[in-house]
């Protein structure tokens, strides 16, 4: 049988305290110890519990809070939704804030266990157990106890002016209490933030309150028929309810998975429309959108830019002597060679055939001229016979900076001419 071996003293005392390692632990236990004095301490000042109740009625709503607990459902992002407010404000307005808080937050304690079952580690249960619990009994009776210092009847048997005032501070108090000590328990777990409230679980939260009004006047001034029809009708509303935002969950997943697929194909075809497919470099498209941005630029704030056309020398030769393949493969490496040796602000382009198009920002003539002779001594000095024996690789290039009578044909014919200029002198060569 496995074992994990015991730590050393020195690794002992090495490790970091448990409020470090799991500070949501800490909390959830601290929250809980803070529950049961509170609940110890109004015991003991109101004489005992289930005064005027029977037993029966206890172990009712801790059954019936179990049910409404299980109801519930994952939420991707609010976590797990439950119907746990109806039976937590119709026990309140029922038995009292005192007798309304141990019930419910047995019911909390007792609920997580199931997980063990799921395959969830003992610790992560025992957080949650402690959590939920001391989380439910201090809200249920801080709140309830709110509730009734402002006259709040207990037990409710009518809705009325006073009822219409009071019942939304109890829903409202109880809500915002969860919240803040739910919060703090996740900031604790996950290191940050951002749990927030959702339209659709908030409003299963104010269903549930007003199902909890109707429970409780019902179990107040009518006979037991009728109190069981109800819970049998709002039980089945809360399975059909779960059911529905199963689906829904579902439904948002499918579209959230089909947008993410969009977006990324969309990503591509972007990618495609713009890219060379051959080099890896932008595409002639993609170069003239470019140029005409920068000419833009250049006519509104004066941002000055060089372009520089640069040609294969003999291309055609390789690709009859040697084969269109080992064509290709020239077109590559001199594509890195270019791509490497340019600053991520510059433009590369594939322009056509052996032909490619850079812009460069910022920059003008003869600096971009001395750039392209580096170009051109880095292709020349490169070792092709990797690629195929005895063949050799030159570029010519011809340089033009923007000036404010050029239009993109203008000042791509510019250096189009320069570039003719250089094939014309002896090829190998740089003209601006």
């Amino acid at each position: 049988m496995f074992s994990e071996p015991t730590p050393t003293p020195s690794e002992a005392a090495a490790a970091p305290p448990l409020w470090r390692r799991r500070p949501e632990a800490v909390y959830s236990a601290g929250l809980f110890l803070v529950a049961l004095v509170v609940l110890v301490l109004a015991i003991r000042r109101t004489g005992g519990v289930l005064q005027g109740h029977p037993p029966g009625v206890a172990l009712f709503f801790i059954l019936y809070g179990l049910f409404t607990i299980n109801a519930g459902y994952e939420q991707p992002r609010a976590g797990y939704v439950s119907f746990d407010r109806v039976s937590q404000i119709a026990s309140i307005l029922i038995l009292g804030p005192l007798d309304a808080a141990w019930v419910n937050g047995l019911a909390s304690l007792i609920f997580p266990w199931r997980r063990l079952y799921e395959g969830t580690p003992l610790a992560r249960v025992v957080t949650a157990s402690l959590n939920n619990a001391g989380l439910m009994t201090l809200m249920i009776f801080g709140c309830g106890s709110l509730y009734r210092q402002l006259g709040g009847a207990i037990p409710l048997l009518e809705i009325d002016r006073r009822a219409l005032l009071l019942i939304p501070v109890l829903m409202l108090s109880m809500q915002l209490a969860n919240e803040l000590m739910l919060g703090i328990h996740i900031v604790l777990r996950d290191g940050r933030g951002g749990w927030m409230l959702q339209p659709f679980p908030l409003g299963l939260e104010i269903g549930g309150g007003l199902a909890a009004v109707l429970v409780a006047i019902v179990f107040n001034r009518m006979e037991t028929s009728v109190f069981v029809l109800l819970l049998v009708v709002l039980s089945a509303g809360m399975l059909a309810l779960k059911q529905f935002a199963r689906m829904r969950t579902q439904l948002e997943s499918i579209v959230e998975e089909r947008t993410r697929v969009l977006r990324e194909k969309t990503v591509e075809l972007n990618r495609l429309a713009t890219q060379d497919q051959l080099t890896g470099l932008f595409n002639r498209r993609h170069a003239d959108t470019f140029l005409a941005m920068r000419i833009e630029e250049f006519r509104r704030y004066g941002r000055r830019f060089s372009i520089a056309l640069i040609d294969l020398d003999h291309f055609k030769r390789i690709n009859d002597q040697k084969s269109h393949e080992v064509g290709d493969q020239v077109l590559v490496r001199v594509a890195r060679i270019l791509s490497a040796r340019c600053r991520e602000t510059d433009m590369v382009a594939r322009y056509g055939g052996e032909e490619f198009l850079l812009c460069f920002p910022e920059a003008d003539a003869p600096t971009v001229a001395k750039i392209c002779e580096e170009l051109r001594t880095s292709v020349e000095s490169t070792d092709w016979s990797e690629i195929a024996a005895g063949i050799q690789v030159s570029l010519s290039a011809g340089v033009a900076e923007m000036r404010h009578d050029f239009d993109r044909s203008k000042l791509v014919n510019a250096a189009d001419k320069k570039l003719y200029e250089a094939k014309t002198a002896g090829r190998n060569l740089v003209l601006s």
